[in-house]
């Protein structure tokens, strides 16, 4: 069985497009959020291997929810995905300990090369 993955973000094709580029390469969506408060709780009910978590929703931001998580659990494996002109939260969420980050819009391989960069 593949890694399992969890892919938070509030845009459902960004959802789609994460899941369409990792299934076919052997990981498992463990589940998917839109946004942070979703995100931690299904963190803690799903206990995935890594999470995918945008940067900017509404509720709860990415950095918040990641900031939540990393707090809880500290070995957890975030790679934020976020659009151009967040570089200060970028740089704020690197400091909390997420893994890697991919900017949208992303090639494929760059979201597979940080989700197994993550892993590793």
């Amino acid at each position: 069985m593949g890694k399992k993955i969890l892919i938070v973000d509030d845009a459902s094709f960004i959802r789609m497009m994460v899941k369409d580029i990792l299934v076919p390469r052997g990981f498992e969506i463990a589940g998917e959020a839109v946004n942070g408060n979703e995100a931690v709780r299904k963190y803690e009910e799903l206990k995935p291997d890594l999470v995918t978590m945008d940067i900017t929703m509404k509720e709860k931001d990415g950095l918040n929810a990641a900031r939540e998580i990393l707090m809880r659990h500290p070995d957890a494996r975030i790679v934020m995905v976020t659009a151009l002109g967040q570089e200060k939260m970028l740089m704020e969420s690197i400091k909390l300990g997420v893994k890697d980050f991919v900017v949208k819009p992303f090639e494929p391989e760059r979201i597979l090369s940080a989700v197994e960069k993550a892993l590793a």
